[in-house]
C-alpha cells in the first residue's frame, strides 16, 4: 500500500441559511476580484497612467461579465460541444460547474477590447495593469478546487500524494496546489516585478505579453500533473486540452513581449 496524505475533507459550503449557502467556490472568486479591483486602482495610476479610479472601478463589472461568460461559453465549446449541442439547456446549469480559463481569458480580452475603444484608453497600457492582478483570482480559485476535491492529480508515489473523495483508491498529485503555486503565486511575482519598473512599463504591451505567456508555461507545466477530464484523455501526441489551449497564449504573449516598444518608437519592421 502506497504512503498518503489523508485529503483535508472541507464542506464546500462555508456558510448555509436556508436555500441560501455560500460556497467557498463563489467565495474565491469574489476575493480574487475584489483584490485584483484594488490593486489594478493603484497600478493604474502609475506612471504613464493607464486609467483613472473610475474607469477601472467601471471594468470591474466588464471583467466579471467576461470571466462568467467566457468561462462558460469556453468549457462549452473546447471540452463538451457534443453533450451540449445535445442538451443545450444544460449551458445555463452553471451550479453544476464547468468553466474553462482559457474561455474566460477570451472574454475578458474582448471585455477589454470594447472597453479601452469606448473609454478611448490605450489598450495595451491597461492591459499590462489588468493581467498583473489576474493570478491573485487565479490562486483563490486553485484553492477552491483543492477544497472542493474537484480536478485532482494523477496517480503517484510520491510522499505527499493524496487520496481524494472522488478520485479512488489510490493516492494522487495535489495538482490544485501546484497549479496555485505557479500560476497563482510564482507568475504573481513575475508580473509585480515588471510592472512596477518605469521602463517596462512605457513599452505597451510587455506586462500583458509576460501574463499570457507566463500563464501558458505554467498552465502547460501543471497539466503534466493534473489527470486529464475523463470525457477527454490525452489528444494529440499526449497532450491535454489544457495544453493544446496554453500553446497559443505562449506564441501570442511572446509575440507581445518581442513587439513592445516604448511610446515614440517604431516597433522592429514598423
Amino acid at each position: 500500500m502506497l504512503f498518503a496524505i489523508p485529503f483535508p475533507v472541507i464542506d464546500p459550503v462555508l456558510v448555509q441559511i436556508g436555500p441560501l449557502a455560500i460556497r467557498w467556490y463563489a467565495l474565491a472568486y469574489i476575493t480574487g476580484i475584489v483584490l485584483g479591483w484594488i490593486l489594478a486602482r493603484r497600478l493604474s495610476a502609475l506612471a504613464p497612467v493607464a486609467a483613472t479610479r473610475q474607469q477601472v472601478d467601471d471594468f470591474v463589472t466588464w471583467a466579471t461579465l467576461g470571466v462568467i461568460l467566457g468561462g462558460r461559453l469556453g468549457y462549452v465549446l473546447f471540452y463538451r460541444p457534443d453533450h451540449y449541442l445535445a442538451h443545450p439547456l444544460d449551458i445555463l446549469q452553471v451550479w453544476q460547474g464547468g468553466m474553462s480559463f482559457h474561455g474566460g481569458a477570451l472574454g475578458v480580452i474582448v471585455a477589454l477590447i470594447l472597453f479601452c475603444r469606448q473609454q478611448r484608453l490605450d489598450l495595451l497600457a491597461f492591459a499590462d495593469r489588468v493581467t498583473a492582478v489576474v493570478p491573485i483570482g487565479l490562486f483563490f480559485g486553485r484553492l477552491a478546487n483543492f477544497v472542493n476535491g474537484e480536478l485532482w492529480g494523477r496517480v503517484t508515489d510520491m510522499p505527499w500524494g493524496m487520496v481524494f473523495p472522488t478520485g479512488g483508491p489510490l493516492p494522487r498529485h495535489p495538482s490544485q496546489l501546484y497549479q496555485a503555486g505557479m500560476e497563482g503565486l510564482l507568475l504573481f511575482g513575475l508580473l509585480q516585478f515588471l510592472v512596477w519598473r518605469p521602463g517596462i512599463r512605457a513599452r505597451p504591451g510587455f506586462v500583458a505579453g509576460a501574463f499570457l505567456a507566463g500563464y501558458g508555461v505554467a498552465r502547460f507545466i501543471g497539466e503534466f500533473f493534473r489527470q486529464p477530464d475523463a470525457f477527454l484523455g490525452f489528444l494529440f501526441a499526449g497532450a491535454t486540452m489544457g495544453q493544446l489551449l496554453s500553446l497559443p497564449m505562449v506564441l501570442v504573449g511572446a509575440w507581445l513581449m518581442g513587439r513592445s516598444t516604448p511610446k515614440g518608437a517604431v516597433p522592429a519592421g514598423g
